[in-house]
């Protein structure tokens, strides 16, 4: 029997051939798949060779921007921006005042100057998904926050955490109306990047309720200088979910 004759080169994939309409040959995947690359690609090129002009603020003078990224979902991510620097700010505060010589809770000081830098690092977060999707970022005003916390009838530390604790859920139902816009605009991964705030959020929420009950507990006196060093040290108590594992 004689050998099979061999070749260095690779078949091409089964085409079906269809007649079409003047005699002439048309070949298609034999997937069916039918793709027209050029064809398609054609009013997004002829969009991207307009776009790109230097300092434009229009909406369509970006390369990444996307239909879905509308002048609604990128004002609604400004203002996102401006929440997280705001309680940002009032975090702050709050770590300054317990930093203060004749307050002098430090546990307290160093869990808000935490909270403070983790708010604006959302901020951050933020204004890279502005920039990610081709929007434009427009800072607001800051509210200047209170100076003093401490309170005649719950004391600072319960209080600062109480104003924490609301706060935090504030900033759940800003977020939650940020997912919503970009829900309604048909934006997929803005939603499912709001969605990955809003859990981490839920967690925050937990923390501060746990710590708030703790305070209630143990009133205002002497006890707060203890569980401000436990806190100091790591050793108070919080617990939330985890996210599902896939």
């Amino acid at each position: 029997m004689l050998a099979r004759p061999t070749t260095s080169h690779t078949r091409a994939p089964r085409r079906a051939v269809i007649r079409a309409a003047g005699g002439k040959d048309k070949t298609e995947a034999i997937t069916g798949v039918v793709f027209q690359p050029f064809e398609e690609v054609a009013p997004v090129l002829k969009d991207t060779s307009k776009s790109g002009a230097l300092n434009d603020p229009r909406p369509e003078h970006s390369f990444a921007r996307y239909s879905t990224w509308t002048e609604t979902v990128e004002a609604a991510v400004n203002e996102q921006i401006n929440v997280e620097y705001n309680i940002s700010y009032v975090y702050h505060a709050i770590s300054t005042y317990f930093d203060r010589d004749n307050v002098s809770l430090h546990g307290i000081a160093e869990y808000f100057r935490n909270e403070s830098e983790e708010e604006k690092s959302h901020a951050q977060y933020l204004i890279d998904l502005q920039n990610t999707r081709g929007g434009r970022v427009k800072f607001n005003a800051l509210v200047p926050p209170e100076a003093n916390y401490d309170h005649p009838e719950k004391g600072d530390a319960l209080y600062a955490f109480e104003l924490a604790l609301a706060l935090e859920k504030l900033n759940y139902s800003k977020l939650l109306g940020l997912w919503e816009v970009a829900d309604k605009n048909s934006d997929a991964q803005t939603t499912q990047f709001i969605e990955d705030m809003l859990h981490e959020q839920v967690k925050d929420i937990k923390q501060v309720s746990d710590y708030v009950a703790q305070l209630r507990r143990i009133g205002k006196g002497h006890a707060v200088w203890h569980w401000d060093r436990a806190l100091a040290e790591g050793k108070v108590d919080h617990r939330a979910v985890e996210s599902p594992k896939a």
